[in-house]
């Protein structure tokens, strides 16, 4: 490889622009484009650079390594949920104290849900006017690796291409061939060439990456990455492209995420709980902040550790994760199952999306064998090997349910390789599937009593109602719960 020197420092001067910011993009999937982010977050958290990820979609796997290797919050961009102020808001809020934005696209750069490209990594990139650092598979090709280059250029001139990144490059020749014919045809930089190395990955699994929380040698992996990436890529030049991006359009002053008319008085502040570990870790951080900034205190619990649920407890979130992971270890902690049957049958408002539907159905069987579950919805779950939902999808929210507004259209993405099975016929859905397949194909959103749980995941930014109901429905439990406390004390001095 053509070497890059070891002991090159990066200059941090951006007086120029307010947001550097750059998209890793590349052909198609499965190009390196999350090799190479992780490793470039860590070399510029190791040279003391300020570094803010995001990715594009609704991923969360990406993001709780980006966490790790950047040590600080990764957010996800994703078209769909969000209006284009929302993105760039969200772009601007987060990245204003930092040296430079690293946003990791998703699939080939041009891929959308549409013929226009719709969610595209693409559009992230014209929405936000960020420019683009395209990674490319080099392996068995040369020259036409500038013609294809030129081709992604030229595609839609509006997204500016400003360096190409060589993966898993076999030669010196071979690197030298590739760059000299992307520079002198494509006119842009090759930023980077990175050999062929074997353990230049992360473990996968049916839904993907494995979760930065099960991998024990995260942060081992993490410098090795940013070892390679530090020797063979041209960091001082990616922070230079970055800076050539504009200021980040549709500002308007303060943001949506912070903004004051979003906080609700904090007098009644319900505890909700948040199931959060190995098992169950698929949370957006804006979900996280909508509960807090309306004023609820989050409580931790480990579903996989904790023996109860904590006194004084409100309502209970539970997200999406890898419960089949950790089905037995899951059926062994009993006494937390029969804790959150105990307190949802008491009306205890509990929110839980696809690993928590999961989770509250009677069990989960893989291959021949099956674990028991919480056992508060009657059902069962089946895991196949293939995804049973996958993709984005629209909800229009039924009449009777207590978590949204009647009639409106909800916005989400499933994505699943499990089924319901044995379904009770008397059971209530709070959404209609307009786009996905649910539960059924027609149905998601199983409803009973103050709980909620269905396969679609909801961002809170595109749907805000979501939290406020959540917040809601766990201050009336609270008071209905004193109520209840002040009528038995009462009744004790009576006696």
């Amino acid at each position: 490889m053509l070497p890059i020197s070891e002991n090159m420092t990066v200059n941090l001067d951006q007086s120029n622009l307010s947001v550097p910011r750059i998209v890793i993009g590349a052909p198609q999937g499965r190009s390196g484009k999350t090799t190479f982010t992780l490793g470039l977050l860590r070399a510029f958290v190791r040279q003391g650079v300020r570094v803010q990820p995001f990715k594009k979609g609704p991923d969360y796997i990406d993001t709780s390594w980006h966490t790790v290797a950047a040590r600080t919050t990764s957010r996800n961009l994703d078209a769909y949920f969000m209006t284009h102020q929302e993105l760039c808001e969200s772009v601007y809020n987060h990245s204003s104290d930092k040296d430079v934005t690293i946003i990791e696209g998703a699939m080939g750069l041009y891929d959308g849900s549409d013929l226009r490209g719709s969610s595209s990594t693409a559009e992230i990139a014209k929405i936000t006017r960020t420019p683009v650092l395209l990674v490319v598979d080099a392996t068995r090709m040369t020259r036409s690796i500038a013609a294809m280059v030129m081709g992604y250029q030229h595609f839609d001139p509006e997204v500016q291409i400003l360096g190409v990144v060589l993966n898993k490059v076999a030669r010196n020749r071979h690197e030298k061939v590739a760059r000299e014919s992307i520079e002198e045809f494509c006119k842009i930089p090759v930023v980077g060439a990175i050999p062929k190395d074997l353990n230049l990955t992360i473990p996968d699994r049916h839904l993907g990456l494995v979760t930065s929380d099960e991998f024990n040698e995260t942060n081992q992996l993490l410098d090795y990455f940013a070892e390679i990436i530090s020797k063979h890529v041209n960091l001082e030049l990616v922070l230079e492209l970055a800076r050539t991006a504009p200021e980040v359009p549709n500002i308007q002053g303060k943001t949506l995420i912070n903004s004051d008319d979003n906080l609700k008085t904090k007098n009644s502040s319900p505890n909700i709980g948040i199931i959060k570990d190995a098992a169950f870790s698929f949370y957006y951080p804006e979900n996280i902040e909508a509960l807090q900034r309306l004023g609820a205190n989050l409580i931790p619990i480990k579903a996989l550790s904790d023996s109860k649920l904590p006194d004084d407890l409100d309502g209970l979130y539970i997200g999406g994760g890898f419960p089949e992971i950790f089905a037995a270890e899951l059926e062994k902690n009993k006494s937390i199952r029969e804790d959150i049957k105990f307190y949802a049958e008491k009306g205890l408002p509990i929110y839980a999306e696809c690993g928590g539907l999961m989770f509250l159905g009677r069990s989960i069987s893989i291959s021949n064998n099956s674990y028991n579950m919480v056992g508060l919805l009657p059902f069962d779950t089946q895991m196949e090997r293939k995804p049973q939902g996958h993709g984005y999808t629209l909800m229009k929210v039924n009449q009777g349910q207590p978590w949204f507004d009647d009639d409106i259209e909800v916005k989400g993405h499933e994505f699943h390789n499990s089924r319901i099975i044995n379904l009770s016929s008397e059971v209530k859905f709070g959404f209609e599937v307009k786009r996905g397949h649910g539960i059924d194909g027609q149905h998601d959103g199983i409803y009973y009593k103050n709980v909620f749980a269905s396969y679609n995941h909801l961002h809170a930014v595109g749907c805000p109602v979501w939290a406020e109901r959540m917040v809601d429905l766990a201050i009336q439990y609270k008071h209905n719960k004193r109520r209840k406390w002040l009528l038995l004390e009462k009744a004790a001095g009576q006696n």
